[in-house]
């Protein structure tokens, strides 16, 4: 089975990365820009495939390793 999880920054964590990409952008000419928040995605094959077991290992993964519960927030999807 397919995984996918979205990280991001909770809203109210200062976005670094974000703020630069917004002012790399207006740079470009885009100043109609706002508010860019930066995250990553990972993707991997599980070879759990009933899928309420397969989001409840994934979520293991994230809340241990693949995520900071402190200032990140995810999302999984299964495929």
């Amino acid at each position: 089975m397919k995984a996918k999880v979205q990280v991001f920054l909770k809203p109210g964590v200062l976005d670094v990365q974000g703020k630069a990409v917004e002012a790399a952008l207006h740079g470009l000419g885009w100043a109609g820009v706002s508010g860019v928040r930066m995250g990553r995605t990972i993707e991997f094959d599980l070879a759990e495939t009933e899928p309420a077991k397969a989001e409840t290992e994934v979520k293991a993964m994230c809340d241990k390793l693949l995520a900071n519960a402190v200032i990140e927030s995810y999302t999984v999807s299964l495929g």
